[in-house]
């Protein structure tokens, strides 16, 4: 069981290179779970420094307003970035995640944010405002999900058909590995060319 401060299960790259990545999980979709897994396993890979948020989501959390939510998540993430004394170059974010977007577009940070929760105009303001590289993934079946509003905010999309909410697919094993094959090769091109810039 995660320790339940804010930024509790580090993990650290100890190679040359000091940019730390930011992973933000879901609501019930913590960091060891296969689409977070396999993020930390690429930045690694890229020689970042990772550092996962395990947040302890309120008892009263499903009652909160989408405001009150915002303010929870902006400020475990405000939290977790200034902790990193300016290292934080990069957010990866599951869903309840995504609503730090207007963080990482305030703060010029470029992001992945994984099924991001295009329903909120709280998010959707804060993709169409980043001026920072963004990967949005999604999936076709997931109801958090808007295709159209997705690309309309020009930033890097990928849609995964008939795809839900984890990105999986429905009574379809291998179709599911197949997804999270697709979602990982897309991030791992994302932060390969954030190395080149």
């Amino acid at each position: 069981m995660p320790d339940p401060s804010p930024f509790a299960v580090p993990t650290r790259y100890d190679g040359a290179d000091d940019r730390v990545a930011l992973v933000l999980p879901g609501v019930g979709y913590s960091p060891a779970r296969p689409l977070l897994h396999f993020a930390r396993a690429v930045l690694l890979q890229h020689g970042w420094t990772v550092q996962e948020l395990w947040w302890q989501i309120p008892a009263d959390f499903s009652r909160l307003t989408v405001e009150d939510r915002i303010a929870w998540v902006e400020g475990q993430v405000t939290r977790a970035v200034d902790a990193e004394d300016g290292a934080c170059r990069l957010l990866v974010g599951k869903s309840l995640g995504s609503l730090a977007c207007g963080i990482a577009a305030g703060r010029g940070l470029p992001a992945a944010w994984l099924t991001p929760v295009l329903t909120y105009d709280h998010v959707v303001r804060g993709l169409r405002a980043t001026q920072a590289p963004t990967l949005l993934i999604g999936g076709s079946a997931d109801r958090l999900w808007d295709r159209r509003v997705a690309e309309s905010t020009q930033l890097d999309v990928l849609e995964i058909p008939s795809a839900d909410h984890s990105l999986e697919l429905a009574g379809d094993t291998a179709g599911s590995v197949g997804a999270l094959r697709q979602a990982v090769t897309r991030l791992n091109r994302f932060i390969d060319s954030l190395g080149r810039r």
